[in-house]
Parts: structure tokens; sequence; C-alpha cells
């Protein structure tokens, strides 16, 4: 489990909002999309089973499932659609642009599904915003 301390300051229903320290790995997070960085720290939308109130803090916990997924995500689609969107551009160069660089086409291709991947993925994380098992969850109040 991928483990955070931090502040309530905010509930409503079984979700909270919950502020930790922001680490230096916040920036290339790949579940940032449920977090907002805040200065010094981020604010981490969780389950609170526990009902926890407003002012405690608590430790919060993601699955390393969910993590691992995220990063796949964020990273993964992107770099695979890059890649091949630059071999299918230098293909397509070489069979029908024999007057033109294929390699200008390669990267006009690849840099073009990196965007497309960018786009899908932005539209695709929408649907895991609803979903709870993809959120972290309040585990316990420290005092």
């Amino acid at each position: 489990m991928i483990e955070e301390i931090g502040i309530v300051t905010k509930t409503d229903g079984i979700m909270a909002r919950v502020a930790v320290q922001k680490k230096g790995t916040c920036e290339g997070c790949a579940v940032k999309g449920v977090c907002e960085t805040q200065g010094e720290g981020a604010e981490i939308e969780a389950i609170n089973a526990i009902h926890a109130k407003v002012g405690q803090t608590v430790k919060v916990s993601i699955k390393p499932q969910v993590y691992l997924k995220g990063t796949m995500m964020v990273y993964g689609i992107p770099l695979i659609a890059l890649i091949a969107g630059a071999i299918f551009g230098k293909n397509i160069g070489e069979t029908y642009f024999h007057g033109t660089n294929s390699d200008l086409i390669a990267a006009i291709a690849g840099f073009g599904a990196l965007i497309l991947s960018f786009l899908f993925i932005k539209i695709w994380a929408r649907s895991f915003e609803t979903k709870t098992e993809y959120k972290p969850v309040i585990e316990e109040i420290i005092n």
C-alpha cells in the first residue's frame, strides 16, 4: 500500500478531502488527477468509511495496482502511441511520399499519435473518477 498522512479539510458524505504534504514525486505522479496541489501540499479526495472529521490527522492509502494502472495509462500508452505512430509514418512516407523525407512524415505521425493518446487518456480518465475502487481510502485516524 502507498500511504500518506494528512489532515481532513472537508467531509461530504462518504468522501473527504485530505491535505497531505507535497513530495518531490507529485509532479510525475500517475494518479495526480485525484489531487489538487496547493503550495507545499496536495489535497486528495478519499473515501471516508471511518467517518473522520474535519481537523483530524488520518492515514490515507492507495492500492499499488491502482498506482500501476495509472502509471501505465499516463506513461505507457503515450510512449506506445509515439513509437507506433513514428513507425507507421515512416512506412507511409517511404511508400506514398517519395519526394518528401520519410523521417519528417514519421515525426509528424508520431507526435500526432502522441497528442491523440493524451486526448484518449483524458476522456478515459473521466470514467475512473466516478469509480470508488480507484480512490484513496482513509485507513485510520491518527489523533
